[in-house]
Protein backbone atom coordinates (compact mmCIF):
# COMPACT_ATOMS: atom_id res chain seq x y z
CA UNK A 1 0.00 0.00 0.00
CA UNK A 2 1.15 3.57 -0.63
CA UNK A 3 1.58 6.15 1.82
CA UNK A 4 0.59 9.35 0.92
CA UNK A 5 3.52 10.98 0.28
CA UNK A 6 4.44 8.08 -2.43
CA UNK A 7 1.37 8.78 -3.42
CA UNK A 8 1.42 12.94 -4.18
CA UNK A 9 4.66 12.04 -5.94
CA UNK A 10 4.35 12.55 -9.84
CA UNK A 11 5.02 9.59 -12.42
CA UNK A 12 7.92 10.66 -15.36
CA UNK A 13 7.15 10.19 -18.68
CA UNK A 14 10.11 8.32 -20.40
CA UNK A 15 11.33 11.36 -22.00
CA UNK A 16 11.45 13.41 -18.96
CA UNK A 17 12.85 10.70 -17.21
CA UNK A 18 15.88 11.35 -19.74
CA UNK A 19 16.26 14.52 -19.55
CA UNK A 20 16.51 14.08 -16.06
CA UNK A 21 19.15 11.71 -16.20
CA UNK A 22 20.88 13.65 -18.33
CA UNK A 23 20.99 16.71 -17.09
CA UNK A 24 21.80 14.92 -13.46
CA UNK A 25 25.07 13.55 -14.83
CA UNK A 26 26.11 17.55 -16.29
CA UNK A 27 27.58 17.56 -12.83
CA UNK A 28 29.66 14.48 -13.13
CA UNK A 29 29.54 10.65 -12.34
CA UNK A 30 27.01 8.94 -11.22
CA UNK A 31 25.47 5.19 -10.47
CA UNK A 32 22.01 4.42 -11.29
CA UNK A 33 20.72 4.66 -7.25
CA UNK A 34 22.47 8.24 -6.99
CA UNK A 35 20.73 9.45 -10.19
CA UNK A 36 17.51 8.63 -8.76
CA UNK A 37 18.47 9.94 -5.38
CA UNK A 38 19.70 13.56 -6.99
CA UNK A 39 15.93 13.74 -8.99
CA UNK A 40 14.45 13.22 -5.77
CA UNK A 41 16.35 15.57 -3.81
CA UNK A 42 16.26 18.32 -6.11
CA UNK A 43 12.43 17.86 -6.68
CA UNK A 44 12.01 18.68 -3.16
CA UNK A 45 10.55 14.52 -2.84
CA UNK A 46 8.10 15.34 -6.13
CA UNK A 47 9.37 13.41 -8.53
CA UNK A 48 10.41 10.01 -7.89
CA UNK A 49 12.36 8.09 -10.07
CA UNK A 50 10.89 3.83 -10.11
CA UNK A 51 13.62 1.82 -11.07
CA UNK A 52 11.74 -0.11 -13.58
CA UNK A 53 11.98 3.34 -15.42
CA UNK A 54 15.57 3.86 -14.65
CA UNK A 55 17.48 1.58 -15.52
CA UNK A 56 16.01 0.71 -19.24
CA UNK A 57 16.18 4.72 -19.24
CA UNK A 58 19.78 4.49 -18.78
CA UNK A 59 20.36 1.62 -21.14
CA UNK A 60 18.45 3.69 -23.79
CA UNK A 61 20.59 6.55 -23.27
CA UNK A 62 23.90 4.38 -23.69
CA UNK A 63 22.69 2.84 -26.87
CA UNK A 64 22.25 6.35 -28.50
CA UNK A 65 26.11 7.00 -26.91
CA UNK A 66 24.47 10.40 -24.84
CA UNK A 67 25.55 8.42 -21.71
CA UNK A 68 28.80 6.21 -21.60
CA UNK A 69 29.35 3.56 -18.06
CA UNK A 70 32.16 1.97 -16.89
CA UNK A 71 32.31 -0.10 -13.44
CA UNK A 72 33.42 1.01 -9.66
CA UNK A 73 32.95 0.68 -6.37
CA UNK A 74 29.52 3.13 -4.50
CA UNK A 75 30.16 4.73 -1.46
CA UNK A 76 28.99 1.61 0.50
CA UNK A 77 31.43 -0.34 -0.86
CA UNK A 78 29.45 -2.20 -3.35
CA UNK A 79 30.03 -2.84 -7.62
CA UNK A 80 28.01 -0.68 -9.62
CA UNK A 81 27.57 1.16 -12.62
CA UNK A 82 28.97 4.77 -12.80
CA UNK A 83 27.22 6.63 -15.59
CA UNK A 84 28.80 10.03 -17.52
CA UNK A 85 27.56 12.18 -19.75
CA UNK A 86 29.21 12.55 -23.37
CA UNK A 87 29.88 15.18 -25.89
CA UNK A 88 26.58 14.15 -27.64
CA UNK A 89 24.35 13.84 -24.32
CA UNK A 90 25.56 17.43 -23.72
CA UNK A 91 24.18 18.65 -27.15
CA UNK A 92 20.90 16.65 -26.55
CA UNK A 93 20.66 18.01 -23.10
CA UNK A 94 20.32 21.64 -24.41
CA UNK A 95 18.25 20.83 -26.99
CA UNK A 96 15.88 19.07 -25.06
CA UNK A 97 15.99 21.77 -22.15
CA UNK A 98 14.84 24.00 -24.52
CA UNK A 99 12.12 21.94 -25.89
CA UNK A 100 10.94 21.36 -22.15
CA UNK A 101 11.24 24.95 -21.29
CA UNK A 102 9.08 26.46 -24.58
CA UNK A 103 6.45 23.05 -23.77
CA UNK A 104 6.23 24.22 -20.56
CA UNK A 105 5.79 28.10 -20.73
CA UNK A 106 3.14 27.02 -23.32
CA UNK A 107 1.18 25.00 -21.19
CA UNK A 108 1.55 27.92 -18.26
CA UNK A 109 -0.20 30.32 -20.76
CA UNK A 110 -2.98 28.03 -21.00
CA UNK A 111 -3.39 27.09 -17.25
CA UNK A 112 -3.77 30.88 -16.89
CA UNK A 113 -2.93 32.47 -13.36
CA UNK A 114 -3.81 30.57 -10.09
CA UNK A 115 -7.72 31.01 -9.25
CA UNK A 116 -8.20 31.81 -6.24
CA UNK A 117 -11.02 29.84 -4.51
CA UNK A 118 -12.83 31.13 -2.03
Amino acid sequence: MLTREEEDRIALLQGTVDLLILRTLLFGPQHGQGIARAIQEQSEDVLLVDHGALYPALQRLEVKRWISAKWGTSSNNRKARFYSLTKGGRKQLAQETSRWRKLAAAIGRVLGPEIMEG
